[in-house]
């Protein structure tokens, strides 16, 4: 943690899955102080009694900002003062996101903006911001609107100074708020069937800790307009089912297959086949450097990139495939179905 020693992190969208991970991650490091910054005002009164309770001799340290990153004026407040940032406020219910695209457009894009602007204007050190898979090839509103959101930080980056900025790209998050273990473990303690909605859609599976891990080899790692992706297994929606169903006793000859929904894919894609084609192998990680061609368009047309052919995408197919006894054992690793097998509440996140 020397990198955070005696230096304040401010997180936008704070009060969520993963601001609750950096939580519990850094807290009792020598970092100086955590920014919260958000809008529910609800949700980060329940996370400062909360870690009162639990950590009475460091919460001290978690400063709370209310306010929203589409409003420019709120990270202009927020974020001055701080070393680094992680940028987690984001649209991210691909359904919701479905109905209400300029919603997304609003938090995921324009958001992203204000919170770089502020953070240039600030001159913090680095900027890391939360993407997804569903930014490579994407097809639905969220994808788009985290694909922008990548560019937005990939153009910024040119321009920053002595601001580094980063993408990181991730699959699915395990038990994060909104995921879809935490309501199979209510339908199965309902006695109702899980419901699923194609049991060989494939996923990338990760857990929050992991998703923190990427988060850090960013800081410590990434090149100013990087984006920078964990190598992640996956494994079928069926066999995540299953495991699940075998933690918590549910019926698997019962299993419920609803159909894909608005804007979902059969596979995920971690890497593009051009993203592949730049990537730097850096052992669990993949770093795609920024393309950093200047407004010289004419280079477009006379310079390109032979090898491209040769490269194939880095998806939720052709990753190493989990079976229901490895995806199981990943799954009754995260503290979430720790508390949940021991009957130990889970705080909603």
């Amino acid at each position: 943690m020397s990198i955070f020693k005696d230096k304040t992190l401010l997180i936008s969208g704070g009060t969520g899955s993963f601001g609750n991970a950096v939580l519990k991650r850094f807290l009792a490091t020598d970092i100086k102080e955590i920014r919260i910054f958000s809008r529910d005002e609800k949700k980060q009164d329940d996370m400062r009694h909360e870690y009162q309770a639990k950590y009475p001799d460091v919460a001290h340290k978690i400063k709370f900002y209310i306010g929203d990153v589409r409003n420019l004026e709120s990270c202009r407040s927020a974020i001055p003062g701080s070393d680094f940032i992680f940028h987690a406020a984001a649209l991210k219910q691909v359904p919701s996101c479905e109905f209400f695209p300029m919603q997304a457009v609003y938090t995921n894009v324009i958001g992203t903006d204000n919170v770089l602007t502020a953070a240039i204007e600030a001159k913090v050190k680095s900027v890391i911001c939360l993407s997804t898979d569903k930014a490579a090839y994407p097809i639905n509103a969220m994808g788009i609107t985290k694909a922008i959101e990548e560019k937005v930080a990939i153009a910024k980056s040119r321009y920053s100074g002595d601001t580094k900025i980063c993408c990181t790209r991730y699959g699915n998050v395990m038990c994060s708020r909104g995921s879809v273990i935490p309501l199979w473990i209510d339908q199965i303690r309902n006695g109702n069937p899980i419901t699923l909605t194609e049991p060989s859609m494939t996923r990338f599976i990760m857990s929050l800790d992991e998703a923190v891990d990427l988060v850090l080899f960013a800081f410590e790692h990434g090149q100013n307009g990087d984006i920078l992706v964990q190598k992640a297994p996956a494994c079928t929606i069926q066999t995540q089912a299953e495991a699940v169903c075998d933690l918590f006793g549910g019926k698997k000859e019962e299993i419920k297959v609803i159909g894909i929904r608005h804007g979902e894919k059969m596979y995920e894609t971690l890497l593009t086949k051009e993203e592949a084609a730049k990537a730097v192998d850096m052992g669990n990680f993949y770093r795609v450097p920024a393309d950093n061609r200047d407004l010289n368009y004419d280079k477009f047309f006379k310079e390109g990139d032979t090898k491209r052919v040769l490269i194939d995408e880095f998806n939720s197919n052709n990753t190493r495939r989990l079976n229901v006894e490895e995806t199981k054992a990943k799954i009754a690793s995260l503290e979430y179905i720790q508390n949940e097998l021991n009957g130990i509440p889970n705080v909603a996140k």
